[in-house]
């Protein structure tokens, strides 16, 4: 990687880099740089022995986190996902994993336009890189342009708030990118408000159902709603802007179905942008009518 510093940093002020293996752990390894060309994997070795390692490659001026951090994800073969009724709900295959080298990217926050107001996402790629990975790579390409909210399960009938759900250029809950994703195991990233989840085919009769995700996603709306699905569904992202935008499209109306009625809420467009340093990476929304909750 080319190591730059930064304008309006100290000129005095050490260059460093720093490895995060999480988005909110500090650094476990240091090491001086100068500007120009660096080479990452002689700076780090522990990257990328044995199967490799998750991280965040983060540069510093000093103490102060400066830029995107790079995203440092293992190639693994995937450890394939099994739902059973009746048994543990998920289960994993003991398959042997392949490690064939490193994917490295500049971290990005995803924004989406939607008819409601901005909705500005965090990727956590520290929990589920696929996932992420899968959601950056259709967002680039312009999938979730003019693509309606189909489903939208707000509170009613004694229920807590459930979820927003976009994906299908179709508008009707069927349509999907023409491939399928496996289950990534995300339960250090609960299903709390705000919060970026794969939908996926939810009968249990089908050993395979885990592995279909897409491009269908859902945003969630309150965590009593929504804890069930922690572990079954793949959670790979979580709002910091945008409260305002979610409630008002779980506010639509809709039918006996979930489908909205007249005018659908739309993501109109969708884009990336750099994500701030490690260390200013604001925090996940919180439901606002909850006070202290998520």
């Amino acid at each position: 990687m080319t190591v730059t510093r930064p304008a309006g940093t100290d000129a005095s002020a050490e260059l460093t880099l720093r490895v995060h293996n999480a988005i909110n752990a500090g650094a476990s390894s240091t090491a001086s740089v100068a500007e120009g060309g660096v080479d990452v994997a002689a700076l780090f070795p522990e990257l990328w022995r044995g199967s490799g390692r998750f991280a965040y490659v983060q540069l510093y001026a000093g103490e102060q986190a400066v830029g995107s951090p790079v995203v440092i994800q293992p190639m693994l073969t995937p450890v394939h996902a099994v739902e059973r009724p009746g048994a543990v709900p998920i289960q994993y295959n003991a398959r042997q994993r392949v490690f064939s080298g490193v994917r490295a990217f500049v971290d990005k926050q995803a924004v989406l336009e939607t008819s409601a107001g901005d909705i500005v996402i965090r990727l956590r790629s520290d929990v589920a890189p696929n996932h992420s990975w899968n959601f950056r790579h259709l967002v680039e390409g312009g999938y979730y342009t003019d693509v309606i909210f189909h489903r939208i399960v707000d509170a009613r009938n004694g229920r807590e708030p459930f979820v927003i759900q976009v994906g299908d250029p179709t508008g009707v809950g069927t349509g999907g990118p023409g491939y399928q994703i496996d289950l990534e195991d995300t339960r250090s990233l609960p299903h709390n408000f705000g919060v970026l989840s794969m939908a996926r085919t939810g009968i249990q009769s089908d050993p395979a159902a885990p592995n279909t995700g897409g491009s269908q996603v859902f945003i969630a709306l309150s965590r009593g709603g929504t804890a069930f699905l922690d572990g079954r569904y793949s959670t790979f992202g979580e709002a910091v802007e945008g409260a305002d935008a979610i409630l008002s499209i779980a506010a639509t109306p809709v039918t006996s179905g979930d489908r909205p009625l007249d005018e659908p809420p739309a993501i109109r467009r969708a884009y990336l942008r750099d994500a701030p340093p490690i260390g200013s990476k604001p925090a996940p929304l919180r439901r606002p009518e909850q006070a202290g909750g998520r």
